[in-house]
């Protein structure tokens, strides 16, 4: 098998089992906890401050301001949650697509950065990065090829002037949808509460990594409402209300 069809295929496969990525990702930070707390006699560990933490919630945010405004304009059935195969009735080149290829990876980057960069371990947001590209770098791959067989020569001309990871803001274009707010909240609850309790969780475990229990109560808060309005808004959807309209 030719290397380009391999990575194609590696890549079909990884994109109907992407869900499992965060899995992988907490089963790592967990087991760098573990460790760091057994070991901590005989490591010098850095000591947490609030700005460091600040700033990590700030890249993450970011990350899923990225996701939101990407979901938010992309046109229907299109950048979607789908897990059997790749979809795309479209092509969309306007919005933050008109600066970037792949908007919703970038966008999921930044969240987990934000989160390892709270180990406040270099080595272990080095491994991060790797492991995040080798896998979504097969993602990207077999996506591409499945968007340049089905839109030809108007996907090679936004595939030529549009980076594929890191933007240029430069290039930007009005998006011509308006904004589903609708599906931003249908489909981002999650993402937005897993990360506050993430962050919360983070910053017990800094704690406890220094023998301390001076738990910022701001964390605690944020955590507990992320939960309220996931449980809402999940009431909504179920409702309908969150449904577009027909």
């Amino acid at each position: 098998m030719a290397l380009k069809d391999e990575f194609e295929r590696q890549g079909n496969w990884l994109f109907c089992n992407r869900s499992w990525l965060p899995l992988i990702l907490l089963t790592l930070l967990v087991v760098f906890y573990a460790a760091r707390i057994m070991f901590q006699d005989y490591i010098e560990i850095p000591e947490p401050d609030d700005s460091w933490e600040l700033i990590c919630l700030i890249i993450s945010l970011t990350g899923l301001v990225v996701r939101i405004f990407t979901i938010g304009l992309a046109a229907k059935r299109t950048s979607g949650r789908d897990t059997e195969g790749q979809i795309a009735d479209s092509l969309n080149t306007k919005g933050i697509y008109s600066i970037v290829r792949h908007p919703l990876y970038l966008g999921n980057f930044l969240m987990w950065l934000g989160l390892a960069m709270m180990t406040m371990d270099i080595e272990f947001v080095a491994i991060f990065i790797l492991l995040y590209w080798l896998y979504y770098e097969r993602i990207m791959f077999a996506e591409e090829q499945f968007l340049h067989r089905k839109f030809g020569k108007v996907y090679e001309e936004w595939a030529a002037s549009t980076p594929a990871f890191i933007p240029a803001f430069r290039k930007f274009k009005k998006a011509d949808t308006s904004f589903n707010w609708r599906k931003v909240l249908r489909n981002e609850k999650n993402g937005f509460c897993a990360l506050m309790l993430l962050f919360a969780v983070l910053h017990v475990a800094n704690s406890l990594t220094w023998h301390e229990m001076d738990i910022d109560e701001e964390w605690i808060f944020a955590a507990g409402a992320s939960i309220l309005v996931y449980i809402v808004l999940k009431v909504l959807k179920k409702s309908s209300l969150l449904s577009d309209p027909v």
